[in-house]
């Protein structure tokens, strides 16, 4: 089987599928495609690779892209951006005691100037490009492609600790692991790439007027552990009238809002009076956007807004689903909906449920920045303590 195989599916999401690329400049896409179809004639599966991504980034929309974790090897670090930096946050390398370190250079070229460089790979917006780029800096094939390519068999990397002391690693390019092993297809930020939550709702008592809410995942296969946790914190919510409440969505890459739903209303009964804060990152993405949305839409001015920008904006196209590639092991994400949280619009490719929910928030600004990086150490409790101490 060819790599012209995983060509189809792909000029069927570009051409007729994804709403997100009608705006596109057909010549642009048409370039990509011909760069693409020469590559897999070739059989040439990182150039590939490398093409498709350029194609699907082209739609500017984070729910459209590439995902090839399943289809490369990296090498055995997994950095994580942290507010505007990037973090060695573990490694299977024999250099386990520069976890973490702050990435300062790769191959003797600024992190930033590499970023810069993979931006037309990633899609989405700059923070979203944020969450998956790093990967980018483990694969060895995609330093090479931007020309970033170390001049020998090992790759360096040159590191900063907690006290600012600079260290340089170098790991052999032939010692590789499979990408899936370190970076997730939904990148959530954290040290580890599994990230073994423990619930969907965890509660947090606070001070005496404070109560705290983590909500990782909206995500559930089971269809019947995230609703029952939501009703399970949405009474809890009702009991505690008067509690300045605290709602943590980092690292929630999205999901089902709908099933939320009955806990937005708790929160915005509770909240028109005491005050509510919601803690965000640039891993808050999708699902997990629209349910600070709607907070924001249903209180106003008592919802503060912690943390930094999100990852991505109010206007996106979402739902549609994934196409895993047959012969490269890739897969594709690709929209079919359009969300537009901005407006209150919506249009023919809208689902109805959705379309009923939908509300004019106008814009997402953050009240207040605040990044927790992997230096620091403080507990999640005494940060929630903290914050309601100073919102109140």
């Amino acid at each position: 089987m060819s790599l012209s195989q995983d060509l189809k599916p792909i000029l069927d999401i570009v051409e007729r599928v994804d709403p997100s690329f009608a705006t596109v400049d057909p010549e642009t896409i048409a370039s990509l495609v011909e760069d693409a179809r020469s590559h897999a004639s070739q059989n040439a599966k990182d150039q590939f690779l490398f093409s498709v991504m350029r194609l699907l980034a082209l739609s500017g929309n984070g729910h459209t892209r590439l995902i090839p974790n399943d289809a490369i090897s990296v090498l055995p670090l997994r950095f994580v951006t942290i507010g505007r930096s990037v973090f060695l946050t573990k490694t299977l390398s024999p250099n386990v005691e520069c976890a973490p370190h702050k990435l300062i250079a790769v191959n003797d070229s600024p992190v930033d100037r590499i970023e810069r460089a993979g931006a037309c790979l990633l899609a989405g917006t700059r923070q979203r490009q944020r969450v998956i780029g790093p990967l980018l800096l483990a694969w060895p094939a995609a330093l090479a492609h931007l020309g970033f390519a170390s001049t020998g068999d090992e790759t360096s990397y040159q590191l900063q600790s907690a006290d600012g002391r600079i260290t340089s690693v170098k790991v052999p390019n032939a010692k590789t692991v499979p990408a899936s092993e370190m970076y997730p297809r939904n990148e959530h930020g954290q040290v580890d790439p599994v990230w073994q939550f423990d619930g969907y709702v965890k509660v947090h008592e606070c001070t005496d007027n404070g109560l705290a809410l983590r909500l990782p995942s909206f995500f559930d296969p089971d269809e019947s552990a995230y609703p029952e946790a939501i009703d399970r914190a949405a009474t809890l919510v009702q009991s505690r009238q008067g509690s300045f409440l605290v709602i943590d969505v980092r690292g929630n890459t999205g999901g089902d809002f709908l099933r939320a739903m009955p806990l937005i209303y708790a929160i915005t009964e509770s909240a028109r009076e005491s005050g509510c804060a919601v803690l965000v990152d640039k891993f808050t993405f999708s699902a997990a956007i629209v349910f600070v949305a709607i907070l924001k839409y249903r209180l106003g001015h008592k919802l503060r807004i912690v943390g930094e920008e999100m990852g991505d904006c109010l206007k996106f196209f979402a739902e549609g689903g994934l196409i895993e590639l047959p012969t490269s092991g890739a897969v594709v994400r690709y929209s079919s909906a359009l969300h537009d949280w901005e407006s209150g619009s919506t249009d023919q490719t809208t689902p109805p449920e959705i379309a009923r929910q939908i509300v004019p928030v106008r814009r997402l600004e953050v009240d207040r920045y605040w990044v927790s990086t992997p230096f620091d150490t403080t507990p999640r409790d005494m940060v929630y303590n903290r914050l309601i101490e100073d919102l109140t």
